[in-house]
């Protein structure tokens, strides 16, 4: 199961890289960029299920208003269904977004 969340974050760090997706989104009067890669400071955490860094939190704090736009994405939507996916959010005290 590890693997396969390893693989789900390598695929989305390469598929956003190689595209260059971008998407605005606002949150509280501030506009956040939808970048899935900057998500990259969680991807220790999110292969092994270990703490996430400060970083990782705060990076998911930034884009909180795009989890559910990544999670929609049919492309690598999935990888943050997977068991260290959320002991990630739920280690960076985020509530699990309800799309």
């Amino acid at each position: 199961m590890e693997l396969t969340g390893a693989i789900c974050i390598s695929f989305v760090i390469v598929l956003v890289s190689s595209l260059a997706w971008t998407n605005a989104a606002v949150e509280e009067g501030v506009k956040v960029a939808c970048v899935p890669a900057e998500l990259k400071p969680c991807t220790p955490a999110g292969r092994t299920g270990s703490n996430p860094s400060t970083e990782c939190c705060r990076k998911l704090k930034e884009q909180v208003s795009c989890l559910c736009s990544y999670m929609k994405n049919p492309a690598f939507g999935h990888c943050f269904q997977t068991p260290n996916a959320l002991k990630v959010i739920a280690a960076c005290s985020i509530p699990y977004p309800t799309c």
